[in-house]
Parts: C-alpha cells; structure tokens; sequence
C-alpha cells in the first residue's frame, strides 16, 4: 500500500468522523438542547435580561419549572409554572394556594427581601375571578414571572396550552459570570 492511499484512507475516515460528529452536534442543538436569549425583566431574581439560557424538550413539566413559551402572534417568553392541568390557584395575603392548599414559593425569597415596599409581592387574584373558571383546564398551564410587579404572564393573557411550551430552561450559559443550572 503507497503512503498517497494511506493519506487518502485517513482523509476519508476522518472526515467520516468528522461528519458524524457534526450532524449529532446539530441535531442535538436542533431537537434536545436549544439556546434561548433572555430578554425582558420578568423573571429577575432568577434569570436576567441578557442571560442566555438552554432549554430541553424531554422532560415532561412540572409546577415551579420555568418554561419558554410561544404566544399565537409569535412572540416568546419565559415564566415559571404555577398551575397544572386541573388546578385551581389563588393568592390571598401573599400566599399562593394550589387546590386550596397553601404553598411555599422558596424561589422568591430574593425578590420578596428586595422588595421594601409594604404592598404584597403578588397582588391577589383567583382563577374566576382572571378567567371565569375555577380551575384549569386539561392540558392548560397557568404561568407567573418570578419579578411579580414587572410581569405580563397568566395573570393577563391566561393560560397556556402544552403545546405553546417549547420546553423547560435548564442551564444559564452566559455571560460566564451568570453560568448556573435553574
């Protein structure tokens, strides 16, 4: 065998390879790892305007996520999950209560030690009184901004459909200074 075709088999197999590797590149970055920009004040204390976060598709939703969303008219956002299909959700006094039951919202304690006014963090509401209804329905997600004051969310577009979710931010990769899991 001459050295040209030893070179010319090498070539190929590392372009084969190399090949390869970029098709599971994009296809990881097109299907199960997508970068997503941050954009808005609505949910600081957790994300901030700028961030740039990775969202994955797999996982199946649960209450506190924090989820990109598509609006009809094409825009995005990203919010936290409060209610799941079939619940009904309320605050009163600052509280948020999930089927009756009072919960904790841990993830808002920097905002809320922030926050030096008196008035509540979250202003009270239920869901007949926003919707008309008591609880959510199938397949219907009720979303809430961690920044409560400056958020446009449920509270006033309503809730949104599982489909409308593009999937759960995971991961805050830039800028380096800001890099954590959520």
């Amino acid at each position: 065998m001459t050295t040209e075709h030893q070179w010319r088999d090498r070539f190929w197999l590392l372009f084969k390879y190399a090949l390869i590797a970029f098709a599971t590149a994009f296809l990881i970055r097109a299907f199960l790892l997508i970068p997503v920009p941050v954009s808005g004040n609505s949910m600081e204390g957790t994300l901030q305007q700028g961030d740039m976060v990775i969202i994955e598709k797999i996982s199946p939703i649960r209450r506190f996520d924090v989820v990109v969303f598509q609006m009809p008219d094409g825009s995005t956002y990203i919010k936290r999950v409060i209610g799941m299909p079939g619940d009904s959700v309320k605050y009163e006094a600052d509280q948020l209560y999930i089927n009756d039951e009072p919960v904790e919202e841990p993830f808002l304690a920097k905002n809320r030690n922030n926050d030096h006014e008196t008035a509540s963090y979250t202003n009270d509401f239920d869901l007949e009184s926003l919707l008309g209804v008591e609880k959510l329905g199938k397949d219907s997600y009720f979303v809430i901004g961690d920044n409560r004051r400056a958020s446009k969310d449920s509270r006033s577009f309503g809730p949104i459909s599982g489909d409308a979710i593009l999937g759960n931010a995971r991961f805050v990769y830039y800028p380096f200074s800001h890099i954590r899991f959520i």
